[in-house]
């Protein structure tokens, strides 16, 4: 069917032109004006043709895929759109319907930001006919999954008119204007982030597009640098902004926080609407479905703190009516379902092609929500008359859970909240096993399920199933110590299960669970990151060995890239290509084959196996280095409290061998056992400056933790990630080449190389990993006076660093190398009482007798600083539960 093209298109897709050289989207240091958009976005509408054709589109929040969208509402081509990190959901709505043309954005990453020609690229289109097999009806623009739903072959049908009026309905109440500038924090192919893209781009204001999580330092580094106004946000997004400490953070560009995708408790709404008003920006807490384009209602921000639990009005133009339900008044008023009214209601749903030619199906929306009118005007939804619930802003039908399970031969009931979701499956069954097929289909979280083995469902004495005592077996079998999986009885208590006489086979290792033995934690939610959980370098190393192993690959950044998005992902032809010499070689970071490699030259230095000097000096730029990624996360007391919990798991174990090593020799002092010999100790070379490596890193350490601590260096550091460490190597730089003493007798000040680490692990950009290296190789000649091996060898390990993240080393090695850096400074403390037991007999037994003790105390230390900090963690617990338990 076609129709004329200035009836098919939206009026503010088709104005996009009228602002000029303002900035419509910026992605990383581009900028792309509204001319520029609107001259690709015709260019990519002219290559889809003037037939209205069906268009899929796997978009990421790129420019591409920005296109993309607007390219296909710009020729009236309806548009399904689906995540492009989940090509299962796309096989399948093309199986379901069949497009004319598929659009992607031709990258395949996420979570970083993209430069260059991968971010301003157009998109690719894979044309499947020539012209259209299809009906489709004219005011048809959009097709979207209702909320969560990837994938499902069920889709909302939108019009031109319902994606224009929600525009305009949320541009207006948000009061946006060309000066503002949102963050896309959600996707675009989720209702709520494409309402953010239209809402702004009505306005003439800009996009800045980006995959970037709340948790990564780089996204608060962009709301910085391009004066991002706002951003949204569903509940979960709250839970992480608690871990990075965003009630303190320096936003000054900052209007309003925008929140719905299902309910934020009212205790946040209270505290982050005050925490809004202290810090000159407001929460705009929204309610809305996918079947009325995104939103129905909006709390009003004044009056967010005095009603925390309402969703609040009407959003411009629709109306709500509250249709009586039997049985359901109460004393604070009538009871019903909710029913909205309005220009952005869907048309109806698609359940297979041929309803993409059908019009208007229903008038008004029934949200399935139980709802009340407040005195005050204001609606408050109370409870669902159907069987969903939403978790982290997906919507999950509790019968459908049933009948997947159901298809598979199992009898299950499945309850939940907006927190969990609760399913006992009846008999024996591998839950774990269960589970996983279930929160792959629903594209829900591994962490938001919990499924439990029963002898027989719970029912109520009428047979039918008693799903309250469902939705309580998480909470008995967590009172009982039953892990998550576990199997219980029908009343909720813990059960034997036997498996029959299968062999059971090892639980392939994932992030959670890796993450749960390096750091022995057992509280880790989906958005926490290596880092946010306390990992330094001393756990790293062993961390990223198992994780790669087990997701087949090493995302860069992992550490702080969150669990749930550290994922398995299939091997490319390339890699299955190659996959003969992976056996042979695997790829492990420089800095840990540096630290392991940096060890062992060391020792055999020292032992006089053979003589190559430098590897110290390299291992404090990777100290540096390990600092930046590690110990900066977060601010304040907790930043803070990270860098000391790492100076205890470093200070601790050096003080203890150094005492031992005092009572058994007589090379050490009082002062070498406190790490003061480089302040008090001889100027002449002696056995007491033996750590003397350890003695300087924690100086450095503690001064670092000290003047970051105050609260303005702190800002400082935060909005000057790479210009920071930099100027810091700048005064180091001073004390290297001795323009001022640093007091200090022995040794040479190294405190820019650490310095320089420190501004390796913050160099993004080319010309940032050129200065530094340019800076490395003018500084390091003539620090040894001449010793030429020696400054070599240093300046290729920091640019090793700078331009070699990972490194191909023989597989067979890969674990050992990980081993021997992990335990790289316990080495270095053990070697010295050691390897003069067995060098008269042999230096190179002496190494392997130096490098095996320093792993055996590295081991037996981090089990007693493991078992030390759990002890005294139950111990806060305790004194801090004991108030309440005596009240």
């Amino acid at each position: 069917m076609t129709i004329p093209l200035d009836l098919a298109r939206i009026p503010f897709v088709a104005g996009l032109a009228r602002f000029g050289n303002r900035a419509a989207v910026i992605t990383g240091d581009t900028v792309i004006s509204y001319e520029e958009l609107a001259g690709r976005v015709d260019a990519v509408a002219a290559r889809l043709g003037t037939t209205r054709r069906l268009v899929a589109l796997a978009a990421a929040n790129d420019v591409a895929s920005l296109v993309g969208y607007l390219a296909a509402l710009s020729g009236g081509h309806p548009l399904m759109i689906v995540p492009a990190d989940k090509p299962a959901a796309l096989e399948s709505l093309i199986a379901a319907y069949d497009p004319d043309v598929v659009m992607h954005s031709g990258t395949e990453k996420s979570g970083t930001e993209r430069s260059g020609a991968e971010a301003t690229a157009d998109p690719v289109l894979q044309e499947r006919r020539p012209g259209s097999g299809h009906v489709l009806y004219p005011e048809l623009a959009l097709l979207l999954s209702t909320s969560g739903s990837t994938g499902s072959p069920k889709l909302v049908r939108l019009s031109q008119d319902n994606v224009q009026a929600n525009a305009e309905s949320i541009a207006g109440y948000l009061r946006i204007g060309a000066d503002d500038r949102a963050a896309t924090t959600l996707p675009m192919s989720y209702c709520y982030g494409l309402s953010v893209i239209n809402s702004h781009l009505l306005r003439g204001a800009a996009l800045a597009l980006t995959e970037l999580s709340v948790v990564d330092p780089c996204f608060w580094d962009l709301m910085r640098r391009h004066r991002v106004s706002s951003f949204a946000a569903v509940p979960y997004t709250f839970e992480l902004l608690e871990r990075v400490g965003f009630g303190a953070m320096e936003l000054p560009a900052l209007r309003y926080v925008t929140q719905a995708g299902g309910r934020l408790a009212p205790e946040k709404v209270q505290h982050y609407a005050e925490l809004g008003r202290r810090r000159g920006w407001e929460l705009f807490v929204m309610y809305g479905q996918t079947e009325a384009t995104a939103r129905m209602a909006y709390l009003p921000p004044q009056l967010a703190v005095a009603n925390p639990s309402s969703i609040g009005v009407p959003v411009p133009g629709g109306s709500f009516r509250i249709e009586p339900v039997d049985g359901l008044d109460s004393a604070d008023g009538p009871v019903g379902e909710l029913v909205y009214s309005g220009p952005n209601v869907m048309l109806g749903y698609a359940r297979s092609p041929e309803d993409l030619a059908l019009g208007r199906t229903i008038t008004e929306l029934r949200t399935g929500d139980l709802a009340r009118c407040q005195d005050n005007g204001l609606y408050q939804v109370v409870g669902r008359r159907s069987r969903f619930v939403k978790i982290v802003g997906l919507r999950i039908d509790l019968g459908q859970v049933e009948a997947m399970l159901a298809e598979l031969g199992i009898t299950a009931a499945a309850a939940g909240s907006d927190e969990k979701l609760v399913v006992a499956v009846e008999g024996e069954h591998d839950t774990k096993l269960l589970a996983k097929i279930v929160t792959q289909g629903l594209g829900l979280p591994r962490a938001a399920l919990q499924m439990y083995a029963v002898a027989a469902l719970p029912r109520f004495s009428t047979g039918k199933t008693d799903y309250p005592a469902v939705l309580a077996l998480a909470d008995n079998a967590l009172a009982d110590g039953l892990p998550d999986d576990g199997a219980v009885t029908a009343a909720g208590r813990p059960a034997v299960v036997r498996l029959g006489t299968e062999r059971k086979t090892k639980r392939p290792e994932d992030a959670r669970t890796i993450f749960a033995d390096a750091l022995e934690r057992d509280d880790i939610a989906d958005g926490d990151t290596f880092v946010s959980l306390g990992g330094d370098s001393l756990s790293y190393v062993a961390a990223s060995i198992r994780l790669e192993k087990a997701l087949g690959h090493l995302p860069p950044d992992w550490h702080v890239t969150p669990v749930s998005d550290l994922v398995p992902r299939e091997a490319a032809p390339a890699e299955r290509r190659f996959a003969p010499a992976k056996r042979l070689f695997a790829p492990l970071e420089s800095g840990i084959v540096l630290r392991a490699l940096g060890i062992i030259l060391i020792a055999a230095t020292h032992i006089g196996l053979f003589h190559w000097e430098g590897s110290a000096h390299i291992l404090m730029a990777v100290a540096g280095y390990n600092f930046a990624r590690f110990q900066l996360g977060g601010k304040g007391g907790r930043r803070l409290k990270r860098q000391l919990h790492s100076l205890g798991r470093l200070v601790i174990p050096a003080m203890a061998f150094i005492a031992v090593a005092f009572v058994l020799t007589d090379r050490y002092t009082v002062a070498n056992i406190f790490l003061l010999n480089s302040m008090i100790g001889p100027e002449e070379v002696t056995t007491q400056w033996h750590f003397w490596f350890i003695e300087v890193l924690v100086y450095m350490l503690v001064g670092l933790a000290v003047l970051l601590a105050v609260p303005a260096v702190g800002r400082l550091e935060r909005r000057f990630p790479f210009a920071f460490p930099l100027a810091l190597a700048g005064l180091g730089l001073i004390t290297r080449y001795d323009i001022v003493d640093p007091g200090l007798p022995h040794p040479m000040p190294t405190f820019w190389l650490f310095a320089f680490g420190w501004v390796v692990a913050r160099s993004r950009t080319l010309p940032q990993r050129l200065l530094v290296s340019a800076l490395v190789v003018l500084t390091v000649p003539g620090y040894f006076f001449g010793d030429q091996l020696r400054e070599n060898t240093v300046i290729a390990g920091v640019l090793v660093l700078i331009w070699l993240p990972t490194l191909l080393v023989p597989a067979v090695l890969r674990r050992p190398l990980g081993l021997l850096a992990s335990a790289s400074l316990y080495i270095y403390l053990t070697h010295w009482l050691v390897y003069p037991l067995f060098a008269g007999a042999s230096p190179l037994l002496a190494l392997l007798a130096s490098l095996a003790a320093g792993v055996a105390y590295w081991a037996l230390s981090m089990r007693f600083l493991g078992l030390a900090e759990r002890r005294l963690g139950r111990r806060r617990n305790h004194s801090a539960a004991a108030p309440l338990m005596t009240a």
